[in-house]
């Protein structure tokens, strides 16, 4: 089996890769949903990847891998992985889980991700009803994640730091924060937890953007309550540096479990987090590190280390939703959940056949269809192209 072409179309806003074989088999592979602008990133691997057979996904992979980039870009390396593991799995006959050694579960645990409801102000009692919204969601989570601090929009509050804060979407805002603003992020946070108990465990997503003193206050301040996680505190989310310097002062110090990792790519930038025990949790996308197989990877080495491992993943949509579940089927022991993606928009439920994903009790079983399990109805598909990408579903 031989790859004839890699084509790209954007679907909403979402690149999307399919790659096409000379038997006839094609697989498909997504980047986030809101990353249209990745297109030519991806038609950049085209000329290296055809004639070469799309089965051997390693030997395909090291042609390529070397050429990709921390987030965003590394997402362009993964969607491709991600549609050769499809192909694979079709061309055996298997699901993708099975040609990755087989699963150790039956059912995934996934985390709310990109099930959120509107706050509908700042104060305590907004927090603790947003938090009974998510805890009475049908899906009955067994861990909710939410936004504070830097990543909250907390920097917008008059006085939260010792800064001027930039209100652009994804600015890095950074500095210390202030007695008052330490005082209101743990009120908020208290709030949320007295609704949740210990029935729900409770994730926060912090950062980027707290000094190292500010998030080892942060941990120490909440032990021994029901916290699973303090995510990307320092670095992280739209700032691609590992520096694990600085999570090596705040991790050894304090029981609240530290998590990182969405931002990294590839293997190698994860040895120094990892060997250094640097966080306790690590939490790579898999639509960004480098595709399904790297991040078993590291999910592996992370485990002889003692790390857990909850990947991040809120944009990866219903493609990538199908790669999490094939992959978190077969990780370690050190699995603890995924962030959940969906359908966005709505419509992917009606241009694409196979398996849904349904969530129950926190939990999806792990399908058996062959590849990622899902496929597109190019007849519904093509009312979303593009002009430009007309002929994407043509042999």
């Amino acid at each position: 089996m031989k790859i004839t072409d890699l084509k790209v179309a954007i679907i909403g806003d979402a690149p999307i890769v399919r790659i096409t074989t000379d038997e006839g088999i094609d697989g498909v592979g997504a980047a986030e949903y809101w990353k249209p602008y990745l297109k030519p990133m991806i038609e950049f691997y085209r000329d290296m990847i055809i004639g070469k057979d799309p089965t051997d996904v390693e030997r395909v992979m090291l042609g390529i891998r070397r050429m990709g980039s921390f987030k965003p870009w590394g997402a362009a390396v993964s969607a491709i992985e991600m549609a050769l593991w499809d192909i694979a799995g079709k061309s055996a006959g298997l699901p993708v889980y099975k040609l990755l050694g087989g699963k150790i579960r039956d059912r995934v645990q996934v985390y709310n991700g990109s099930v959120r409801f509107d706050m509908k102000g700042k104060e305590p009692e907004h927090y603790a009803e947003n938090m009974q919204k998510m805890k009475d969601h049908p899906y009955n989570f067994s861990i909710i994640k939410q936004a504070v601090s830097f990543h909250g929009g907390m920097q917008n509050v008059d006085g939260f730091y010792y800064g001027t804060p930039v209100k652009n979407m994804r600015h890095p805002n950074r500095g210390t924060i202030t007695g008052k603003g330490f005082s209101y992020l743990m009120t908020r946070i208290e709030a949320m937890l007295d609704v949740l108990g210990d029935d729900v465990g409770l994730a926060l997503d912090c950062g980027p953007g707290m000094t190292v003193p500010d998030a080892l206050k942060l941990g120490k301040e909440l032990e021994g309550s029901n916290i699973m996680w303090l995510e990307d505190m320092i670095t992280g989310d739209y700032s691609p540096y590992v520096l694990a310097d600085l999570y090596t002062q705040v991790t050894p110090y304090t029981s609240t479990p530290i998590h990182t990792g969405e931002q990294i790519y590839l293997r190698q930038n994860f040895v120094e987090l990892i060997e250094r025990n640097a966080v306790n949790v690590l939490g790579p996308d898999v639509a960004d590190v480098g595709g399904i197989a790297e991040m078993k990877f590291i999910a592996e080495y992370a485990d002889l280390h003692g790390i857990q491992f909850a990947p991040h993943g809120v944009f990866d949509g219903l493609i990538g939703l199908a790669a999490q579940t094939h992959l978190a089927a077969v990780l370690p022991d050190n699995y603890i959940a995924f962030e959940l993606p969906k359908a966005e928009p709505p419509w992917w439920l009606d241009i694409m056949e196979g398996e849904t994903f349904p969530v129950e009790d926190s939990h999806i079983e792990v399908p058996d269809s062959p590849g990622l399990g899902v496929i597109f109805i190019p007849e519904e598909a093509k009312k979303y192209l593009r002009e430009e990408d007309k002929d994407f579903f043509d042999e």
